[in-house]
């Protein structure tokens, strides 16, 4: 099982770009997925998560920002990113936690991290 994040980069800040990841391999289900990230000297801070059914939950420092949502479908969860600002500069980080077909129970899984630069 890999997750595999895209769409970073450099963005001006109030930029809106939008984050995927997708969750690939011998997947038997997906229940709750995430975004994370971590600027640099700083500890990782996770962002916002996703159920399986839609429910969704917010850090206060992207909360009416950011916004979280998946398609069940293509195994991918995103993450739209709206007025961004400079301190929002990080490397982006997806999880989930994901049942395998060859295992009993479901692990976490993390995908690379994609590095999100906003310019002022």
């Amino acid at each position: 099982v890999q997750l595999q994040a895209s769409g970073g980069g450099l963005v001006q800040a109030g930029g809106s770009p939008r984050l995927s990841c997708a969750a690939s391999g011998s997947i038997f289900s997906i229940n709750d997925m995430g975004w994370y990230r971590q600027a640099p000297g700083k500890q990782r801070e996770l962002l916002a998560t996703i159920t399986s059914g839609g429910t969704t939950t917010y850090a206060d420092s992207v909360k009416g920002r950011f916004t979280i949502s998946r398609d069940n479908a293509k195994n991918t969860v995103y993450l739209q990113m709206n007025s961004l600002k400079p301190e929002d500069t990080a490397v982006y980080y997806c999880n989930a936690n994901i049942r395998s077909y060859s295992r009993t129970y479901p692990g976490w899984y993390w995908g690379q991290g994609t590095q999100v630069t906003v310019s002022s």
